[in-house]
């Protein structure tokens, strides 16, 4: 008999990825909508859990978006990821569910912190102000993980702290969409449009890291192989980091496009630098496969499926 998982936001783009990953096909997976269980709803998320008993939960729901979408939005991105954080690691802690991956993010690390950022500096700084509502959502997750093992050590409740993601099953739509598929989106649309430029928020200096969303879901089942040396939580990530400009002009390259690029100064920018410290992922033994070309181009394709 295989052994059961429970994936929250499975029809996102990480749980996605984790479903169709190769080590899928070796657990009975569970993935309901949100229309099967609302993960807001604390009575139904601990009835769920309690019913299925699975052997490990991969908790990756919750409400994302940009910039844009998070400084417009700051009480459902505060209110609603703690709602759902809180409902699925208390209700598995309720059921007696041993085994629990908490994915949280790279914005948890204060906005000054030296880069790369390294996991204990959690809380030891003010918080990037675009995002903060999510941010303080993710912080509260990790820490009840935490406090949860404090308190009876069998628990194995971890958290995966990976960098910016992209790849299948992103969302496309300026208005909700992440840097990597903005790009793709904004460029294709000049390509297709020719239009001869292509405008950038600030100067396009700061940095950021980003992996294709298939190496983390094989950091997940890597991680699920033996929860019992994993630390308390550790970072997911490439290792090194690019400009947002470097982005645009790679992406350019993928797509074919050759304009030139303005700068609109006054647009936010967030932090000026996010990269991951990997030192601990190193020490665990795991490292992410794919190219950032590779993945851009595995990714442009899906975009170009997802407009048919």
């Amino acid at each position: 008999m295989l052994p059961k998982l429970l994936i929250t936001g499975g029809s996102g783009m990480v749980g996605q990825n984790i479903l169709n990953h190769p080590f899928a096909k070796s657990w009975e997976i569970f993935a309901p909508s949100s229309n099967e269980l609302n993960l807001a709803n604390t009575l139904e998320c601990e009835k769920y859990i309690s019913n299925k008993m699975p052997n490990l939960i991969i908790h990756c729901a919750g409400k994302v978006g940009g910039i844009k979408a998070n400084i417009d939005e700051p009480v459902e991105f505060l209110d609603k990821n703690i709602m759902i954080g809180r409902n699925v690691i208390m209700g598995a802690r309720l059921a007696g569910v041993k085994n629990l991956i908490n994915l949280a993010s790279t914005c948890i690390y204060p906005r000054l912190a030296e880069n790369p950022l390294n996991e204990e500096l959690i809380l030891k700084g003010e918080l990037e102000p675009t995002n903060e509502g999510y941010a303080i959502a993710k912080i509260f997750s990790t820490r009840l993980c935490e406090f949860i093992r404090r308190e009876d050590p069998t628990y194995q409740y971890k958290t995966l702290i990976p960098c910016n993601l992209y790849g299948l099953y992103d969302k496309f739509d300026p208005n909700k969409s992440h840097l990597v598929p903005a790009i793709i989106h904004k460029i294709h649309q000049a390509k297709i449009s020719n239009k001869p430029s292509v405008e950038i928020w600030g100067d396009g200096n700061a940095r950021r890291e980003f992996m294709y969303s298939a190496d983390l879901a094989d950091a997940v089942f890597n991680a699920a192989k033996n929860m019992e040396i994993l630390p308390n939580k550790i970072n997911i990530g490439i290792g090194n980091d690019y400009t947002i400009n470097e982005y645009y002009e790679t992406i350019a390259e993928v797509l074919g496009w050759n304009g030139v690029f303005t700068h609109d100064l006054s647009k936010p920018v967030g932090m000026m630098r996010k990269l991951c410290d990997t030192s601990l992922q190193s020490n665990w033994g795991w490292k992410p496969k794919t190219s950032l070309k590779n993945g851009l181009t595995k990714t442009y394709q899906y975009y170009l499926e997802t407009l048919k």
